[in-house]
This record gives structure tokens, sequence and C-alpha cells, in this order.
């Protein structure tokens, strides 16, 4: 993996963001940089790994020389069943597998944690898709009939509520780095790049790409995009 590891999470909510980014690298891998992915994982080279980092990249890479590892290793040699299938299902293998790495991630991290805090996190972590539902479009998340309410500050929404598609034509608020708040819309949404395109209402021409996150909460810090756009009623 890239670099050294940033201090580990202990608390269930760090542990769960955790996984969400590293699952967003992980989607991201299989959908909008797939040819990417696929071309680094060349047959002819040695065993290599997916990761999925916590900075929400990925890396195709040789598994550490560290034994034991710091962290459990993801599936060991993905590139070599690459030629041997057809794509989407060997995709769709290294998603389980990667699914399997993300469970064995957050519970390595979670050693220490509670009975309690362990219900809490599973239930947290089976609230959203598996890397394997997104990838075959089983993904049923924000489909479910028990809806939460609107968050209680400033009318705001948690995204996984909110049907990807339905965002198009949404006002949203973001807090940029010279301390300013800027209001815009969401023109329109890229499902399989999980990406938004928006229109700042201070500028009527051009439009900006922004990837859109649902395994963090609206109402967190963080709003939808690590940027901390936030939608509106």
């Amino acid at each position: 993996m890239t670099g050294k590891e940033a201090e580990p999470p202990r608390t269930v909510d760090e542990i769960y963001k955790d996984l969400a980014a590293r699952r967003f690298g992980l989607i991201k891998a299989l959908t909008q940089d797939v040819d990417e992915f696929y071309r680094q994982c060349d047959p002819e080279k040695e065993n290599l790994c997916l990761y999925g980092n916590a900075d929400k990249s990925w890396e195709v890479a040789l598994p550490v020389d560290e034994v034991p590892p710091e962290l459990p290793e993801p599936a060991l040699g993905i590139n070599f069943a690459r030629d041997g299938m057809q794509k989407k299902d060997w995709l769709k293998l290294v998603a389980v597998h990667s699914d399997a790495w993300l469970l064995a991630v957050a519970f390595f991290y979670g050693a220490k944690l509670t009975r309690s805090e362990r219900d809490k996190l599973f239930k947290l972590i089976n609230q959203s898709a598996t890397v394997f539902e997104t990838l075959s479009g089983k993904d049923t998340s924000s489909k479910g009939s028990n809806k939460r309410a609107a968050a209680a500050s400033g009318g705001l929404q948690d995204p996984t509520e909110v049907e990807v598609s339905a965002l198009k034509g949404r006002k949203f608020e973001v807090l940029w780095d010279d301390g300013q708040k800027y209001t815009g819309t969401i023109k329109s949404v890229n499902k399989r790049k999980m990406s938004l395109y928006v229109q700042y209402d201070n500028d009527d021409a051009s439009t900006e790409e922004i990837q859109f996150d649902p395994d963090l909460p609206i109402e967190g810090p963080d709003g939808f995009y690590e940027g901390g756009y936030r939608l509106l009623r």
C-alpha cells in the first residue's frame, strides 16, 4: 500500500469511515478507472493485489513483505485469472474478494471493540451496498422502505436516503477554503462514474465534476463529497 498508514481508527465511527473510504477506492477501480485497473493486472507479472486506501485511492501492487502484515492482505494473484475469464465475470470475482477484504480490515481494527460496538459496526456496514452489489447493479441500499427523517440541522438529508438519479436538479451548498458559502445546482448525474456535474449560482457558464460518495453522511462534516457539499431541500 502507498506510504505509511495514518493513526489506525479505533472507534466504531472511525472504523466505518475508514471502510467507506477504502470501499470507495475499490469501486472506483472497478468502474470509473476500470480500463486502467485492467491494464495494470497483467497476468505476466507476479502475484498482484487490489488495495483500497484510506484516502479513497486504489492501487494494484505486490503484497507487503512484512510477515505478519500490519493489516490483513487482499486476495493474492488476481491478475492470473484475468485472461482466463470473461472480463465482467473477472471483475465480479475481484469485487467479491474485495468485499471479504474490507470486512477483514474492519474487524481487524475492531478487535478491541465490545460486543455491542461490534454489532453496531456490522449494522453500519450492512446498511451500504457491497462492492459486488454496486458493480453488478444490485445496489438497493437507498431504496429501503424505512426512510429516516431529514436531518434536523438545516433540513439536510442523508444521501443514502436519496436515489442517485433523483439528485439532478437539487440545490446544494458548500463551504470553500476562503470561508465563504456557495450554492449551486446539480445539473446531471453519471451513476457509473459516481459523479455529479454541478453549476454554481455565481457562474452561469461552466460546470464542475465532483465524486459522489454515498457512504459519507450529508449531515456530517464531510457532506457527500470531501469538500463538504451538502444537499438542501
